[in-house]
């Protein structure tokens, strides 16, 4: 990977950025996805919360104000789960944070949109699949830099993703997959880790041959894992889980604003991203799906198995220069050390199913966990 950028070239500070989350709605008494997105909007309104409505019904999103500073998304992201939890239960629904749901939802419970209802004309089933991702947008104003950017974050799309897994249950059952929401995502035909591309116009002409040829309705629907955003100055990540926990999503929008930071600066000083083959990268996903963060990572430069564990540290590695010019070293390393002490979203939910045997207990323990970190006083005070 590209040599450590020299701390000279942060001076220009931490680049900006913005945090969406979707979560799922449940039903609190048997655990299945509740199609109420629309009623837990309006109640989110009077709370003082605009909450967007997804695909289905059983899904809705918040996203964060735009800001440089990750502390200060911290407050902003336990006062919009509980404020969305909240909202939820004056419905009669639970919040949780988790990629995918527990049980199968209903068929044709796409939220009444009219751009949702062409997809799902256009789509058909692969519309049904309940997905709840983490989207983080940092500022990048210039496109062509942009392009440059998403190109050097496309080896770290995989560690992305094993570290924040958090969907391995679905209908009831353990998948397999550490994240079976990226494995459902693959679905869909614009999904996936984006090509290497020689510059602004080669991505702008992918994009033009999937409309023209119907593989996207609209340029919103570029689902690729690192895009540039289709209406804000941003390169937006959305390969991970939403995290199991406010930590945990701040550790991933700490570590890719370092990753853009890290990149920009190599970009600065004349470096050319590493051209990774497309399908070996599509492997690599695959793998860290798999086998989240308890498994073994495929290195993509090298092409060797790591522990998952090894290829985070290859990351903080890789990122130290940003994250310590950004301040946020100390920090990041901490809850690094935590989660893989005790487990991200992936490893608790399978070891309170192997403990209890019940999905109830772990539906529990995983609405518990939304709110972890955000004290009991701030929450009941929202």
């Amino acid at each position: 990977m590209n040599a450590k950028a020299t701390p000279d070239l942060f001076l220009s500070g931490a680049p900006t950025l913005g945090v969406e989350e979707e979560f799922l709605l449940c039903d609190p008494q048997t655990g299945h996805p509740a199609p109420r997105n629309a009623e837990v909007a309006a109640a989110g309104q009077e709370l003082g919360i605009s909450l967007q409505l997804e695909l289905t019904r059983c899904q809705v999103e918040t996203s964060t104000s735009v800001g440089s500073h990750i502390r200060d998304l911290r407050d902003q992201l336990c006062e919009s789960r509980a404020l969305t939890a909240e909202a939820a239960s004056r419905v009669g629904c639970q919040l949780i944070a988790v990629g995918t749901p527990f049980y199968d939802p209903p068929v044709d419970e796409i939220t009444q949109k009219s751009r949702y209802q062409r997809m799902a004309g256009q789509f058909g089933a692969i519309t049904e699949g309940v997905m709840c991702g983490c989207h983080i947008h940092v500022g990048v104003e210039d496109r062509e830099r942009s392009v440059q950017i998403i190109n050097h974050l496309r080896p770290w799309l995989p560690t992305l993703l094993a570290l924040t897994a958090n969907s391995p249950i679905s209908a009831g059952r353990d998948t397999g997959y550490a994240s079976w929401r990226y494995v459902l995502f693959g679905r869909w035909p614009s999904s996936g880790p984006p090509p290497f591309f020689e510059s602004v116009g080669h991505y702008e002409d992918a994009v033009a041959a999937m409309l023209e040829t119907g593989v996207i309705l609209d340029p919103h629907m570029v689902y690729w894992d690192v895009r540039m955003s289709d209406h804000l100055p941003t390169v937006e990540i959305r390969i991970s889980d939403v995290p199991a926990t406010v930590e945990e999503t701040m550790t991933l929008a700490t570590l890719v604003q370092a990753l853009v930071g890290t990149a920009s600066a190599a970009i600065t000083k004349g470096e050319v991203a590493p051209a990774v083959d497309q399908e070996l990268l599509r492997a690599a996903c695959w793998r860290a799906a798999r086998d989240g963060l308890d498994g073994r990572s495929l290195d993509v430069e090298s092409v060797r198995l790591l522990t998952a564990h090894q290829a985070v540290r290859r990351l903080v590695d890789h990122v130290e220069p940003a994250l310590t010019a950004f301040g946020e070293f100390e920090q990041v390393t901490a809850s690094l050390d935590k989660v893989f002490s005790n487990g991200n979203g992936a490893i608790v939910q399978r070891r309170q199913l192997a403990r209890r045997s019940r999905v109830a207990d772990v539906i529990g323990e995983c609405a518990r966990r939304t709110f972890d970190g955000c004290s009991s006083q701030e929450v009941s005070e929202l």
